[in-house]
């Protein structure tokens, strides 16, 4: 690759180590570690040990444990059907069948016993060398062992040569008889020897082609390509013409988060003032200055890296360059060393005097929310964002440091059929009240008041938000009037800009923009239920519009009580054009749900949030941009996305394709530029840069697959699809786009293998399992399934970061009753947290009397097994819970607790709160055969065969058998339908959970 990580990466005297990958089983350079990046070993905040020694624990007395019925006793709890239903079917391949497991699991349990600790850990043992036979793998599925290097698993397929083996490391897995689930791609096991590997790494962003798993946590080291948590290439080898692309079948795209947040030991992003005249820019094609750009002419000229354009270099910014043409000052330079930067820019950027952001609440206040105890937790939420909790009860205390920008301003307003403003101004004890009756022409009732100094007003802001649960208790109206409270907050923020929080508890049926009961349960897969994906009311169109040209963004915190109808399509219309985000609470309970939804009011208080945005992606001749993903206002194609509200959660897809050929001696450069208002009232740029290189056909290609963004640009370009084709065509091209890209390799770059074999590229190992689990998502499942679900899905995964997207289709699970003493606590040398590993999302890694921790980003279950431990439930949860039916269902937080199980288990929950997206971790109790939730629990197990879906096993059996008529010229693509055969055949089948 042309000047790859040369000298644009590092400046003079730098010299680079690089570190070993868990990705990169055949590297053989040396695993070292980068000398001057070491990560943060601070002691983790909040992973703390409650009186508790690990050497002098307590040991459990041993629950009866017995046996599934048809298992043996130690054996793992099987499911023939839901693993390999279909496997059987493939027996005519004329290949010998997988191995077969010739040992029985040793005894294990899961009765949480805390004695000493065995040689390996409770928990699922991984399978001993030798105890196989032959592996089915080319390379062993990637295990943490010690120090963070991938343990491979030994043995050699025997039908593989070698050289091909080197050549790509790939794998092949056999699907001729019977399948052994151990054996395939597990999503766990990668994501848990990455999280290993990047806790004792830095991931240097030049050095390294490939980025680490979304969901591992990582620290980057920016060398002047912008950090994966910025942005993220769905290839970082591109090939030079668009026939090779489409030989790989995979999309070429960009998936951006422009404010994600960064890690403790990261670089934080610099802020750059070059004074009136502006950052540098390109006069052709407007590029900002970055460090990929070339100076010659001594210095005179800056040729650009997207149009290779020369352009003079301004007097104020000039320095001489060295022998090798680098400026001498490039050292000095952040925009020359560093891939993202901020610019303050000029006044000609702005369209109005900017100032700090303004948050205006607007609170429901109808009968639904008085009853379900919504309007009082959405009240404490806010009193807590504000001023933390000691403030609530302590309302005069003004050592309490706020936790809003600087010159930051807040408004409250409620509504139910009326409209009602509150006058904060400082010094009033009480706040005053008006009323605006107007709904066909709202206004503004307060020229001054409204938007106030939370801290100057503490008192009369703090009175307010006490009160109004109680103000209106003996007035309640039941229908709200959403639109013209939206109306009236309109001209409220027009002149300024600014962020509304909007809470609603009912379908708003009242007033201008009444919205009705669209979903009548019937015409599904029909044009009809298309219709009720998108909205068709022209008020709340017209609004939202209006909306984002005044820079204004909008929050929805939306509690359908019972699972009602609230038509989510309309009203998150507003927050999906503004660029804001649905918090969606489908099934409403207080307490239960309370602390998640102040958690999460809280958090959209306080992520890093700007506003009165403009977006633009520019990139290299010989690509252009072809679509746009996200939350955003594009008036028409070409032109700079919109957007009203742009916060730390929010990410933005592109596409690529080709108008020419590009040049295999120069590298593809990607540059995003978001214009926007910070919180504390700056006009600024961010500048993203992203490099990639080119190669003449595509086989540096696949060997710099990046899966995640690979399987996030593809949920983003289905969800953007659901108001325009049916689920089952969605469906249908979700399953060929899977076959595509694995049948393009096994038929343009693999080695040679037998047609028994599914062969795998190394970084798309997991592939076909994330899209099985879009398929399985709320937006695109089979059969039934509420609207406002369906919606609200879609427009999650249109504008969540890769982070949320893999968690929200594969979670994550632990097994709490199998940690380890270490387990949850920080290392006594890295003074990291020690993560026990995660589990296969199947109902056969479930062992009788366990309790198990599953998280996929949107929700936290506590799934605890009917015959669970009496004293396992006493140390997590206190005295005098012996037994399921003690707990109180809506237990949403854990006890503070002396034992250490309960330590561990608070500080996992907490671990996890820094690892998401914008949802609570804040967890919810699902008790076998007690709590409804526990169908949630089993919707998340997506490798088995749920949702109108089959199992992992019985999915890969089909796409091989898909790839292998593709090789054979006989597939026929199908770009209608479900796909007949076993996806069509399982779709009605629901798997024995509880028999």
């Amino acid at each position: 690759m042309a000047g790859y990580g040369s000298h644009y990466g590092a400046g003079a005297d730098q010299q680079y180590q690089m570190n070993q990958d868990p990705r990169y089983n055949n590297d053989p350079r040396a695993q070292q570690q980068y000398p001057g990046l070491q990560p943060s070993i601070s002691p983790q905040p909040g992973y703390q040990q409650y009186g508790t020694d690990p050497n002098n624990q307590q040991v459990y007395a041993n629950a009866q444990h017995t046996p599934y019925q048809g298992q043996g006793a130690g054996q793992s709890p099987q499911q023939p059907d839901a693993m390999n239903g279909l496997a059987a079917q493939m027996g005519g391949l004329d290949v010998s069948a997988a191995p077969v497991r010739s040992h029985r699991k040793k005894e294990r349990h899961a009765y949480h016993d805390l004695g000493p600790t065995p040689a390996s850990a409770p928990g699922p043992p991984a399978p001993s060398p030798g105890a196989l036979g032959p592996s089915q793998f080319l390379h062993g599925a990637p295990q943490a062992g010690s120090g963070g290097e991938p343990a491979a698993q030994p043995g050699q397929n025997t039908f593989v040569n070698s050289a091909d083996q080197l050549r790509m490391g790939e794998e092949a897995v056999t699907t001729q008889g019977r399948v052994n689930p151990e054996q395939i791609p597990s999503v766990a096991r990668s994501r848990d020897a990455a999280t290993v590997f990047y806790q004792q790494h830095v991931y240097p962003t030049m050095e390294k082609h490939l980025p680490p798993s979304a969901a591992t946590p990582f620290i980057a080291h920016d060398q002047g390509n912008a950090s994966p948590k910025f942005a993220r290439l769905t290839v970082n080898n591109i090939p030079s013409t668009s026939e090779s692309l489409a030989s790989t079948g995979l999309p070429l795209g960009l998936v951006l988060q422009p404010f994600a947040a960064l890690q403790e030991g990261e670089q934080p992003v610099p802020v750059l003032d070059f004074g009136e005249g502006g950052p540098p820019r390109c006069r052709r094609c407007r590029t900002y200055i970055n460090p990929f750009m070339t100076f010659r002419a001594g210095g005179n000229k800056l040729v650009c890296n997207m149009c290779n354009f020369p352009n003079d270099v301004p007097p104020e910014y000039f320095a001489p360059t060295d022998a090798a043409g680098v400026r001498v000052d490039r050292m000095q330079r952040p925009e020359l060393m560093m891939g993202t930067v901020e610019f303050t820019v000029p006044k000609e950027y702005q369209t109005r005097e900017p100032v700090p952001l303004r948050w205006l609440f607007m609170i429901d206040i109808t009968q639904e929310a008085i009853n379900r105890g919504f309007l009082d937790a959405v009240c404490k939420g806010i009193l807590d964002a504000l001023y933390e909790h000691e403030s609530v009860e302590e309302p005069d205390d003004s050592t309490v440091s706020l936790k809003l920008p600087a010159g930051a301003r807040i408004g409250i307003v409620t509504y139910d059929k009326e409209v009602q403003f509150y006058n904060l101004t400082a010094g009033l004890d009480v706040a005053q009240m008006m009323v605006m009756t107007d709904l066909e022409d709202p206004f503004v009732p307060l020229a001054e008041g409204l938007f106030v100094d939370p801290e100057e007003s503490k008192t009369a802001i703090t009175t307010l938000l006490k009160a109004i649960p109680n103000m209106f208790s003996m007035v309640k109206n039941p229908e709200p009037a959403l639109l013209p409270a939206l109306n009236a907050a309109l001209p409220a923020l027009a002149a300024t800009g600014g962020k509304i929080i909007c809470t609603l508890s009912t379908l708003p049926t009242w007033g201008p923009g009444r919205l009705h009961l669209r979903d009548d349960g019937k015409g599904r897969d029909t044009d009809a239920e298309r219709r009720l994906f998108t909205t068709e009311h022209p008020g709340f169109k017209k609004t939202a519009a209006a909306m984002v040209t005044a820079g204004i963004g909008v929050d929805f915190f939306v509690a359908s009580a019972g699972g009602g109808y609230v038509d989510i399509a309309t009203i998150g219309h507003v927050s999906r054009l503004t660029g804001g985000e649905m918090f969606f609470y489908p099934n409403f309970v207080s307490p239960r749900d309370s602390h998640k939804l102040q958690l999460e009011l809280k958090n959209s208080l306080r992520r890093e949030t700007g506003y009165q945005a403009l977006m633009k992606v520019r990139c290299s001749t010989g690509l252009q941009v072809t679509a746009y993903y996200g939350s955003f206002l594009q008036h028409t194609f070409g032109a700079d996305l919109e957007i009203g509200t742009i916060d730390a959660d929010k990410a933005i897809g592109v596409t690529f394709s080709y108008d020419g050929k590009l040049d295999a001696k120069l590298d593809a450069h990607f540059q995003a530029a978001l214009l926007y208002t910070s919180a504390t009232g700056q006009r600024r740029v961010r500048c993203i840069n992203v490099v990639a290189a080119v190669n003449e056909g595509a086989t540096d290609t696949m060997r710099t697959v990046d899966q995640d963004a690979v399987v996030s640009i593809i949920a983003k370009e289905a969800s953007s699809k659901i108001s325009e084709k049916s689920l089952k065509d969605i469906r249908a091209s979700i399953t060929e786009r899977t076959i595509d890209i694995l049948a393009g390799y096994r038929k343009n770059f693999s080695g040679s293998h037998p047609p028994g074999q599914l062969v795998l590229p190394e970084h798309l190992k997991e592939f076909a399992m994330y899209t099985l689990g879009l398929i399985k998502s709320r937006a695109f499942k089979g059969g039934v399934e509420p609207t406002d679900r369906r919606v609200h899905s879609a427009r999650l995964m249109r504008s969540a970061g890769v982070t949320e997207t893999s968690l929200y289709l594969y979670p994550r699970i632990y097994s709490l009753h199998n940690l380890n003493p270490e387990d949850c606590f920080a290392n006594a040398e890295t003074m990291q947290l020690v993560l026990p590993s995660t589990l296969r999302a199947s109902f056969a890694r479930v062992e009788e009397g366990g309790v198990y921790l599953v998280d996929n980003g949107q929700i936290v279950l506590l799934w605890l097994h009917a015959q669970v431990s009496h004293n396992l439930l006493e140390d997590l949860f206190g005295e005098g819970k012996s037994s399921l039916q003690d707990l109180d269902a809506s237990m949403n937080e854990l006890p503070v607790l002396e034992t250490h199980l309960n330590a561990q288990v608070r500080n996992l929950l907490q671990y996890l709160s820094t690892v998401r997206g914008s949802k609570a971790a804040s967890f919810t109790l699902a008790r076998q055969g007690l709590d409804g939730s526990e169908f949630e629990y089993a919707r998340m197990l997506v490798e088995d065969r749920n949702n109108e879906a089959q199992s992992y096993v019985d999915w890969l059996v089909h796409v091989h058998r898909a790839i292998q008529q593709e090789l054979s010229g006989q597939r026929k693509k199908e770009d209608t339908g479900d796909n007949d055969g076993i996806l069509s055949n399982l779709t009605s089948l629901k798997a024995p959970y509880w028999t």
